[in-house]
């Protein structure tokens, strides 16, 4: 699997990085993300220190994570109850 090298702005600043062919255009679609909830944050918030606003961005980021695991886990027991209850008219019908 090819590597690249590439050079993700975040902030202020530049990453230099390794990253495989592959997941190169999801990690820059993430350094985009970043940097417009960045943007969003000093406009909506009036934030000029790039610290403060990269925690807050970890934050929601972190929350938004919890969040989607938290429905995933719900889901998932969903369709567990349905597969079970799919299983058991099965066993009924034998």
């Amino acid at each position: 699997m090819a590597e690249l090298s590439i050079k993700l702005k975040i902030g202020n600043r530049e990453y230099p990085m390794r990253v495989k062919a592959e997941d190169e255009e999801r990690i820059r679609r993430a350094g985009k993300m970043l940097n417009e909830k960045i943007k969003s944050y000093r406009n909506q918030f009036g934030i000029e220190d790039n610290q403060d606003l990269l925690a807050m961005v970890a934050f929601d980021c972190l929350v938004d994570k919890m969040k989607n695991e938290e429905t995933i886990e719900s889901t998932d027991e969903v369709a567990l109850d349905q597969l079970r209850n799919i299983s058991q008219l099965i066993a009924n019908a034998i």
